[in-house]
């Protein structure tokens, strides 16, 4: 908190078992800010199934500045708190925007918020409040969580943040706070019991005591046993009835409204004193609000009544509570309060469910959909709900959970359509999970066979879905893989009408996985022509994986260029964090083809971000990538290992054969040609596989050729020119004559090696480029054409420094030096002083974006932005935005992903 007040930011979670002083230390914590306002919410064991509920109640005081945020933001956030309806926001746009807002009311003294009762927080709320703390840096945003031990499930949220354990007192102090309790003499016995019992807890030393009297302790009869939660049972066991039912009502209430209590007992017709003993044990006090002595209260009374009370409980509230102004609690508590089936309370719930969906409360509509399920009287019904609760619940993040409602809803009545929405969820969950990703093409390929007699369009793009599933697995797909995929696929049935892209890019894919490029690649190129002339945003976001594989398949980095710039910006515009490592990887991949290797690395640290912000580890694959085109043969090594380890327990056979391609342009770069061979050809062992496999074919022609393996070399290029001849356009093309090359005695070599530098000179592939002026020059020299061959080699040296390509550039500075005409030294530009995250802010802010604009696409707040951009002037020595195109060289930004 002393550091906010110098415009930093930090967050810590206090972790301790109940009555540690957690609360205590929080109430200490908000007295040191003096001055500093403070926002304060405190998780509700209730109220955790409803969404986004403790980030009102956090946020609300700050809505009045709500309109200082970008409108995405802002329509996010007021769709969450139900302010306005709209399509359901990206979770991490509302973190953003949550941010944004924290920022905003931080920008004149720092700002405060502290989250007690973490562990009971719903589930929307703590993925948010966690996404924001991990996020806050320069903005004088101070947050402190608190959260009871046991809490496996909210510390797996709050992972990565600084954890503070609170333990129990030291024995002196223990015995020091006993004596401050219990002021009369104490049985030695009976003292150590209750210090014995409470473990340095100190709740427990304070009200373990209360729950005898002087006499008993004093005396040693009925020695202090069990929790402290007992403890306070013991005080209430002892009340009126009426008292006891009262405090029932309270518990079960997460609101604290006193008017709504009084109407619960009203309808209870509770007697008008049945508060009084309350008040006088000291549990509960109600005011304003309604207020418990601890929250231990609260849970200790709720779990301990009796399933009839707890209904007759909720049956009151129930009625208490408006179905017009609060429709959710009322149904809520409604549910509760009914034994046995039925379908009028279902229909609440099921209502209930869609107004959480609508805001992005995914937890809580399928606690509520779970709930209307096990209320449904018909079993097709009940089916139905079940399968939807799976889903809501899968999608909040509880997979387990998911499966067992899944194994309910298949339990139900046959239905073709219901059988098939379960195939394709499990499919989906398999292909998401890091074990079972191996099991997806075959479930996702069950589920379009199931869809074809129910919803032909639905058939045809769980079958791309498929094939999305097959090439992720590649080489570990097991009986149902790409050419499985295909076969099933090429049957499939036609839609009525013309035939839309997404269909065209079925049946080139399906023909190309069992016929081959000549007729698929032509019908997949078609395909891509009409997806960037007519995809929707939704179906660039379902459909991406498997069309970004499709255009480098065919050798079209234009349709590759222009589909991950659109879908980048989509992600980024909506907080699609979910899908967008995988969009990262595919920019980066595209940039290292291009040459833009410190772009490249740029996107590292924003990989690393998105897996911290969406909980989903990933192997340092975009370092590894980075370092191999970079020609750092340690980084390499010490990272391969490790990476090949998980991608193969993940079963990801598309990464890994991405890895052994980047390992293969590592060593042939450094000239360790047998080793170029070794892993070019490991990443060409599938046969059906494309995609990186393609771009291994290169490297093996080349790698086999330096070897002296020309029968190996010309098998590769048979491959090779199998997939770049149909597929035509000047990448395809200008490889495979760089290839041909290679394998080409005399004369002959010399037209190939000048169509492939034209030919790649027209397209994307810069880096191949340049490697192909190398080769030439190498073939020049070789055929004692000196300074032809020095014409060619300096262009490829200064092509290779100017990307960063630290092999490639030794490698034809060596050559060079061989004709007589040594290479230019290498000048660092200023721009390598910058880390990368503060290249990418530089580069957007040079383009006119303001803070807040390059605060939203790389989910920073303004005041972060702002921060980075004060250190990024100082390193390079100027004052304003406008000195920064001159200040470093174009290329220098260029091409930075945005």
């Amino acid at each position: 908190m002393e550091a906010s007040r110098g415009g930093h930011s930090g967050a810590v979670v206090l972790t301790g078992a109940a009555g540690m002083g957690k609360t205590a230390l929080l109430d200490e914590a908000v007295a040191a800010a003096r001055d500093l306002p403070v926002a304060r919410v405190a998780g509700i064991e209730s109220e955790r199934e409803l969404p986004f509920a403790a980030l009102h109640q956090l946020c609300g005081p700050l809505l009045p500045r709500i309109d200082r945020l970008p409108q995405p933001q802002r329509d996010a956030l007021e769709i969450t708190f139900g302010l306005q309806a709209g399509a359901v926001p990206e979770p991490f746009l509302v973190g953003l925007a949550v941010l944004s807002l924290l920022a905003e009311a931080a920008a004149e003294q720092p700002l405060v918020c502290v989250i007690d009762d973490a562990q009971w927080l719903d589930q929307a709320s703590a993925r948010t409040l966690a996404f924001v703390a991990r996020r806050l840096l320069a903005e004088s945003v101070v947050m402190i969580f608190a959260v009871r031990e046991p809490a496996a499930e909210t510390m797996s949220i709050l992972r990565s943040l600084p954890e503070l354990r609170i333990t129990g007192l030291r024995d002196a102090d223990a015995r020091e706070l006993l004596a401050e309790v219990v002021r009369w003499p104490l049985d030695v016995d009976v003292r150590e019991a209750i210090l014995a019992e409470a473990r340095g807890n100190p709740l427990a030393l304070l009200e373990l005591p209360q729950t005898w009297s002087p006499a008993t302790l004093a005396g040693g009869f009925g020695l202090p046993q069990g929790r402290i939660e007992e403890s306070f049972l013991r005080r209430v066991d002892i009340l009126p009835a009426d008292a006891r039912m009262l405090l029932l009502l309270a518990a079960a209430d997460p609101v604290g409204d006193t008017a709504l209590l009084r109407r619960a007992t009203a309808h209870l017709q509770l007697s008008p004193e049945a508060g009084d003993p309350l008040r006088t044990a000291g549990l509960l006090q109600i005011g304003s609000r309604v207020v418990f002595r601890h929250t231990l209260v609260r849970s200790a009374v709720y779990g301990a009544a009796s399933s009839a009370d707890r209904r007759r409980a909720h049956q009151a509230l129930a009625h208490a509570t408006s179905p017009e102004t609060d429709p959710d609690r009322h149904a809520w508590h409604h549910a509760h309060a009914t034994i046995g089936e039925d379908e009028s309370v279902a229909l609440k719930l099921e209502a209930s469910a869609g107004r959480a969906q609508a805001r992005g409360g995914l937890a809580a509509a399928a606690a509520f959909l779970q709930r209307a399920a096990e209320l449904s009287a018909d079993p097709a019904r009940r089916a139905d709900r079940a399968l939807l609760a799976a889903r809501a619940t899968y999608r909040a993040g509880s997979p387990d959970a998911a499966t067992a409602l899944l194994a309910s809803s298949s339990a139900g009545p046959p239905d073709e359509l219901r059988g098939a929405r379960i195939s394709l969820l499990r499919a989906e969950m398999a292909f998401a999970s890091p074990t079972r990703s191996t099991e997806a093409p075959g479930l996702l390929l069950d589920a379009a066979q199931r869809f074809e007699g129910i919803d032909v369009v639905r058939a045809r793009r769980t079958y791309l879905a498929a094939f999305a599933g097959a090439v992720f697995v590649g080489r570990f797909a097991g009986d149902t893989g790409l050419a499985e995929v295909a076969a099933a696929a090429s049957k499939a049935p036609l839609p009525e009408g013309a035939a839309a892209a997404p269909d065209l890019l079925l049946d080139g894919l399906a023909q190309l996985y069992t016929d081959g490029f000549d007729g698929g690649a032509p019908l997949v190129r078609r395909a891509l022509d009409g997806i960037r002339g007519s995809a929707t945003d939704q179906d660039m976001v379902e459909q991406f994986y498997v069309v970004s594989h499709a255009a480098h398949t065919v050798w079209d980095d234009e349709t590759w260029q222009e589909l991950t710039s659109r879908h980048l910006r989509i992600a980024r515009t909506t907080g699609a964090l979910s899908g967008l490592t995988f969009i990262l990887y595919q920019r980066l991949a595209l940039h290292l083809h291009q040459g833009e290797i410190a772009q490249a690395a740029a996107l590292i640290d924003e990989v690393d971000a998105v897996g911290v912000a969406t909980g989903d580890g990933q192997p340092p694959v975009a370092a590894l990538a980075v370092a191999a085109w970079r020609g750092q043969e340690a980084d390499v090594a010490r990272l391969l290992p490790g990476v090949t380890e998980t991608l193969t327990a993940r079963g990801q056979g598309a990464v890994l054969t991405a890895m052994h391609m980047f390992t293969a342009v590592l060593h042939n770069g450094l000239g360790h040609y047998a080793q170029a061979h070794a892993a070019a050809t490991n990443a060409t062992s599938y046969p059906p596989e494309a995609g990186f496999a393609n771009w291994a074919l290169v490297e093996l022609v080349e790698a086999a050729e330096r070897c002296g393996d020309r029968a190996a070399a010309s098998q590769a290029l048979e491959r090779l020119a199998t997939r770049t001849g149909p597929s035509g356009g000047e990448w395809g093309l200008g490889v495979e004559a760089r290839s041909r090359a290679l394998v080409t005695d005399g004369a002959a070599a010399e037209p190939l090696y000048r169509e492939a530098i034209e030919r790649l000179g027209r397209c994307r592939a810069a880096f191949m480029s340049a490697r192909t002026h190398l080769v030439y020059g190498e073939w020049l020299r070789r055929a004692g054409r000196t300074s032809d061959a020095r014409a060619a080699l300096r262009t490829a040296h200064e092509m290779f420094v100017s990307f960063g390509a630290e092999a490639f550039a030794e490698r034809a500075g060596r050559e060079l030096a061989a004709t007589g005409a040594p290479a230019r030294s290498r000048v660092l530009a200023a721009s390598t002083e910058l880390t990368a995250q503060e290249r990418q802010i530089a580069r957007r802010a040079r383009d006119g974006q303001s803070n807040v604009e390059i605060g939203a696409e790389l989910f920073l707040s303004g005041r972060t932005v702002e921060w980075h951009l004060r250190k990024v002037f100082t390193k390079l020595g100027i004052s304003n935005r406008r000195e920064l195109r001159t200040a470093l060289p174009q290329n220098a930004l260029a091409g930075l992903p945005g």
